[in-house]
């Protein structure tokens, strides 16, 4: 069943490549939708466009090289993931984040971001399985091209795309540009990761096969609504 799923995305993106293909060529490093503001009021930035402070860069074995040039982080195209990794806290819940992505070379995810969920861990594919599947990797088992956050969308390379993730206490909810990718809740539901980003726990970035960069990272938390009103409960 895997197979074929994936025989089917394959051929989809054949489609979807070569619709595109003449719109693609020439295609500058432009940010789509500029008007949409990604630094959220009240969060604070991860990366201040010099360097790498409060980030490792992920030793993944076959990755490619991770540099910054003119204020974005650059993950080289190796043989299979290229990353960062979050070094520090990072909340479990009720939490934002968004930033701008590109793919720069190659045809799989330019941004994977592995992020947690409470106790568990889950990750969000732009750009997966030939180029042009989102979703979110795994649910019960199933990949991001196989579970019901499964959509498709043309990637155009050298063109940014500004990607913002919400996790609440009851859904896992995706933008890119200002559409709503993906609205998923999660009670009830089994979520993990591959084995192939293990190392991004608790927060990373990556792509897969693909040259991409990054820039412009932010994050938001919100306090614990349970612990707010437990702080004014009266003890009787």
């Amino acid at each position: 069943m895997r197979f074929l799923n994936v025989m089917l995305i394959l051929s989809v993106a054949f489609v979807f490549m070569n619709c595109k293909q003449k719109t693609n060529k020439g295609t500058s490093e432009q940010a789509t939708n500029p008007d949409i503001n990604l630094e959220i009021p009240g969060s604070v930035r991860l990366f201040d466009g010099n360097g790498l402070t409060n980030w490792d860069i992920t030793n993944f074995g076959p990755q490619g090289e991770v540099y910054i040039s003119g204020g974005k982080i650059v993950l080289g195209m190796g043989d299979g993931c290229t990353g960062i990794t979050w070094k520090n806290d990072f909340p479990k819940v009720n939490y934002e984040v968004s930033l701008e992505a590109i793919r720069i070379a190659g045809n799989d995810f330019f941004c994977g971001l592995t992020f947690p969920v409470n106790d568990d861990f889950c990750s969000f594919i732009a750009g997966g399985w030939a180029g042009v599947v989102l979703g979110l990797s795994t649910i019960d088992g199933l990949d991001g091209s196989e579970n019901e956050t499964t959509s498709m969308m043309t990637f155009n390379t050298n063109e940014w795309y500004k990607i913002r993730l919400k996790v609440t206490s009851e859904k896992i909810q995706a933008w890119i540009n200002g559409s709503m990718a993906i609205d998923f809740a999660y009670e009830g539901r089994q979520l993990d990761i591959r084995p192939e980003v293990r190392l991004s726990c608790p927060f990373g970035i990556t792509t897969w096969k693909t040259t991409g960069a990054i820039r412009n990272i932010y994050l938001k938390e919100w306090c614990n609504r349970d612990k707010i009103l437990a702080s004014r409960t009266k003890i009787a």
